[in-house]
């Protein structure tokens, strides 16, 4: 019962920030520089046409009260229609949502094997050569850009060797598994070294507990103890962490999808800023924002079910 008010409770608490994103992004795309309505018509439109247009999408009314129209219809669940595909924002959402969450979702598949390899290899190591050059390997993948390392994979990959695609999203689950493996592997290899210092320095935390010594002393083995006892309270830390990449990853999906052209959540932001369509910006915007907050309580569900001292 307990972890279900804590679940209503952080779900109203979600309520006040969707509102400021809401609030932000109005504002920002309000103030950027160019006219939607122009860049829909085209520059000989007649002052009729942009006329009828504006009345149309409601653009011709003051900003506020263009924003509490666009409050009141998203309240009902309407998050407005794109004025450069001239269908439902929450049509585009469906359709280019699930690209971006499979590609979020191969990113953790790719991620977390060498994440625990590495990290576990590292801290029973510790100073040692494997140790060195796990961290130096780490900093080199900190200091390379994302967008610079997709565009050296797609280039020779994708163009050169012509083992994967370097764009598109494919047509079946195998199709979408080779399209978005150098999307996936380009973020993977910025995210990687992040998590592998943080469950590293955990682990070396608790090696250096003093119930590792006290289980030593009952006769447990040192692989015993690692595995039931170092790891799981080493996991935590990392796991909270884990939920700041999901976030990042979610936004980080914009440079890797304009790169490969993919078509999803990232690329439809990037070509709707482009082209001034507020309400795709606004309602993408929401979108992530609601995903960022619902995978942080799942993170601090999942912290609980793993360590009882936990409570939500």
């Amino acid at each position: 019962m307990n972890t279900l008010r804590y679940i209503a409770f952080r779900l109203l608490q979600a309520i006040p920030v969707l509102l400021g994103v809401s609030i932000i992004t109005f504002t920002l795309m309000a103030a950027t520089p160019g006219d939607p309505v122009r860049l829909l018509v085209g520059d000989r439109a007649s002052p009729e046409t942009i006329a009828l247009v504006r009345d149309r999408y409601g653009l011709d009314e003051p900003i506020l009260m263009q924003y509490f129209t666009y409050l009141k219809n998203l309240v009902v669940g309407d998050l407005g229609a794109s004025l450069r595909y001239r269908v439902p924002v929450s049509q585009l959402i469906t359709q280019h949502y699930p690209v971006t969450l499979f590609l979020v979702i191969y990113t953790i598949v790719l991620t977390l094997p060498p994440v625990i390899v590495l990290a576990v290899w590292s801290a029973k190591r510790q100073n040692g050569p494997a140790d060195q050059v796990i961290r130096m390997l780490g900093v080199l993948g900190l200091a390379v850009p994302v967008f610079w390392l997709a565009l050296l994979f797609a280039r020779f990959f994708g163009v050169t060797l012509g083992w994967f695609p370097v764009s598109g999203f494919g047509e079946t689950i195998p199709d979408h598994f080779r399209h978005l493996f150098l999307p996936a592997l380009s973020t993977a290899i910025w995210v990687v070294p992040i998590l592998v210092r943080t469950l590293r320095a955990a682990l070396l935390e608790e090696m250096n507990r003093d119930y590792v010594v006290t289980g030593q002393s009952k006769g447990l083995g040192d692989r015993q103890i690692f595995r039931t006892h170092v790891f799981p309270n080493s996991v935590l830390p990392t796991l909270n962490l884990f939920a700041v990449i999901v976030a990042y990853l979610l936004g980080g999906s914009v440079i890797v999808e304009t790169v490969y052209a993919v078509p999803g959540m990232g690329k439809l932001m990037v070509d709707s800023i482009l082209a001034r369509d507020y309400f795709v910006v606004q309602g993408a915007t929401l979108v992530f924002a609601l995903t960022t907050i619902l995978v942080m309580l799942a993170v601090d569900l999942l912290s609980a079910l793993i360590d009882p001292r936990v409570t939500p």
